[in-house]
């Protein structure tokens, strides 16, 4: 009986957490924050690891290792469409 009770408290609290922390992420995301792992290359790295492997012909291997990443990073990245950049209104 009394476990019984425990663990209906211990479901209730564990709803309640979960609600809060929904909660906290949806502000969060509202506020901006990203979550998830900082993106190994920036976008200047990246076209500049295209330069090298398309107009130098360097081996992908050997452009990942000078950017300091393993090469499936450097595949993923590669794939992955170049930002588009905003043209200004006439």
């Amino acid at each position: 009986m009394v476990l019984t009770v425990f663990a209906g408290i211990a479901d209730f609290e564990r709803s309640l957490i979960v609600e809060r922390t929904s909660a906290g992420r949806i502000a969060a995301k509202a506020r901006g924050i990203r979550f998830g792992p900082h993106p190994s290359l920036g976008a200047e790295q990246i076209e500049h690891a295209r330069q090298l492997i398309q107009q130098a012909g360097k081996p992908v291997a050997e452009v990942a290792k000078l950017l300091g990443v393993h090469r499936s990073t450097l595949y993923r990245a590669l794939d992955s469409p170049p930002p588009h950049h905003a043209e200004p209104a006439p």
